[in-house]
Order: C-alpha cells, then sequence, then structure tokens
C-alpha cells in the first residue's frame, strides 16, 4: 500500500513538473569574470559592453478553444561577446562603477524575460499562436530595446553618476517588486 502510494505521488509530482511553464531563474550580478570577448578598437569611448540574449521556444496545446503556450525562455549573458576594456581601467572605483553599469543592461534583459514569462501566463491564444507568440516577443522585446537605449543616453555610458545613481534605484525597485513567476533555467 506504501509503495503504490509513493508511486501515486511521485506520478503526480512528475505531472505537475511536467505542466509547470519553466523553472525560476534567479537575478545574478556580473562579475569581471563573465567579460571574456575582445574590446573593440575605436567604440566610440565605450569602455565594456554586455551582450545578452533571450531564447524563446515554446509549444502549445489545445485546451477547449484556445491554446496554451508552454515556454521555455531563457536568458544568456554571452560572456564571449560581452568585454571590458580593462586597458582603460584606472582604479578598482571605476571598474566597480563600469561593473554596476553593465549590471542595469543584464538586469533590463532579465526584466524583458521576466515580462515574456508574465504575458504568456496571462494571454489566451487562439489557432494563429505561432503569429501571436511571436508578436507578443517583438513586442515586449522592442519595449526593453528602447528602455536600454535609454539606460545608456541618461546615463552617458554611467558618466552622468547622478542619472546612473536613479537608474540603479529603478532596477532595485522593479526588482524588489517584481511579481513571482515562473521563469527558465
Amino acid at each position: 500500500m506504501i509503495l503504490n502510494y509513493l508511486r501515486a505521488f511521485c506520478a503526480s509530482a512528475l505531472l505537475c513538473f511536467t505542466l509547470t511553464t519553466a523553472w525560476a531563474q534567479p537575478h545574478r550580478f556580473l562579475t569581471v569574470n563573465d567579460f571574456q570577448g575582445a574590446p573593440r578598437p575605436n567604440g566610440r569611448g565605450v569602455i565594456a559592453y554586455t551582450n545578452c540574449t533571450i531564447d524563446f521556444k515554446y509549444q502549445a496545446s489545445r485546451s477547449g478553444g484556445n491554446y496554451i503556450i508552454h515556454a521555455n525562455v531563457r536568458l544568456f549573458m554571452n560572456n564571449y561577446k560581452s568585454w571590458i576594456d580593462r586597458s582603460r581601467i584606472t582604479s578598482a572605483e571605476q571598474l566597480a562603477e563600469i561593473l554596476k553599469h553593465e549590471q542595469g543592461h543584464y538586469t533590463i534583459a532579465y526584466l524583458e524575460q521576466q515580462e515574456v514569462l508574465r504575458a504568456i501566463e496571462r494571454t489566451r491564444f487562439t489557432a494563429n499562436y505561432t503569429n501571436e507568440a511571436m508578436n507578443l516577443f517583438n513586442r515586449i522585446d522592442a519595449k526593453y530595446k528602447q528602455l536600454n537605449q535609454d539606460y545608456d543616453e541618461d546615463t552617458q555610458n554611467m558618466r552622468n553618476r547622478q542619472q546612473q545613481h536613479s537608474w540603479d534605484i529603478y532596477f532595485a525597485k522593479r526588482l524588489q517588486y517584481m511579481p513571482q513567476e515562473n521563469a527558465s533555467l
């Protein structure tokens, strides 16, 4: 009897595991080791660059007249495309400021990933789910590309310390009050 109960429990746990959209991917902090790429020569004054990719894959299943999207939305920090021009860094304080600024770019990518997951969870898809899912992703992606541009313009690539501080507070608040959501590993 205990063996049957254990099998039923394991089967239930496996079913719950299978139906879950994805796993939680925690927000992480960047280190200098995350920047393995070669600096770009004549980078118009840019001293560092963060390259992230959001991988969006999904499968659909029919539920009544709608479709449910089971998504895998993964965020990758592309270490070999991300770089810091270490030859232009003159102090540990400057390196810390650069890392803090680049952390903002990573945080923007993380916020995008989380928004995609939340939007998928609350959207009812039709038989046209392929176009609907890509339109959803593209709309959110465009929003965060603009946010990335605004971030660099406002902070003047971290040179405007007051604006950088304002953005740091913005990111902290967004992360602090982010709704709990499934994310992928």
